[in-house]
């Protein structure tokens, strides 16, 4: 059984990223899911003065779960274009106790929001930029108008749903070749 790490990029109670990211990786077939809230891991806003009086335990514990996934499933919320304050700062921080973060472990990257954007901004800088920090993007997707893709039951459109089992598919090829 593998392992996945899975969360939404935002500190949101009511995250749609952690509930996109969520469903597809329960389409991950025969997968472990170990889904974490970004408010579980809240510390300083990292400088380099902070980290003189040492990295937080939380840094320790998020990086943690890193290293014991097999693979990893993350949902970008977009903040002015750009990473969450939330998850930026986790960043920086875990980054200080290894550069290479995600250990080049297969990874899934999407993000979504309630307009037609679907926070492709942000998913485009993702994809872009983690890879310099060990992340091994074997696929995005960028989910534009939540609202008409989930509904409070689940999934409404059906044939979105078809792309998130396609999408959980290369992420399951990915964790097969390792």
């Amino acid at each position: 059984m593998k392992r996945i790490l899975t969360f939404g990029a935002s500190s949101s109670s009511k995250s749609i990223n952690k509930r996109l990211a969520h469903h597809v990786a329960t389409l991950v077939p025969e997968a472990q899911i170990n889904l974490i809230d970004l408010n579980d891991f809240e510390m300083p806003i990292y400088s380099i003065d902070r980290e003189a009086d040492g990295i937080p335990e939380a840094a320790h514990r998020f990086k943690k779960h890193i290293s014991e996934s097999d693979g990893i499933i993350m949902s970008f919320a977009e903040h002015n274009g750009t990473y969450t304050t939330a998850f930026k700062n986790i960043l920086d921080w875990i980054s200080r106790i290894e550069r290479k973060v995600w250990e080049e472990k297969p990874m899934l990257l999407m993000a979504t929001s309630p307009g037609g954007n679907g926070a492709a901004t942000v998913l485009d800088a993702a994809a872009a930029g983690l890879p310099y920090l060990g992340a091994n993007v074997v696929g995005k997707l960028s989910v534009p108008n939540f609202g008409d893709v989930f509904g409070e039951e689940g999934i409404k459109d059906v044939e979105m749903n078809e792309k998130f089992i396609a999408f959980a598919g290369l992420l399951s090829e990915s964790l097969q070749e390792n």
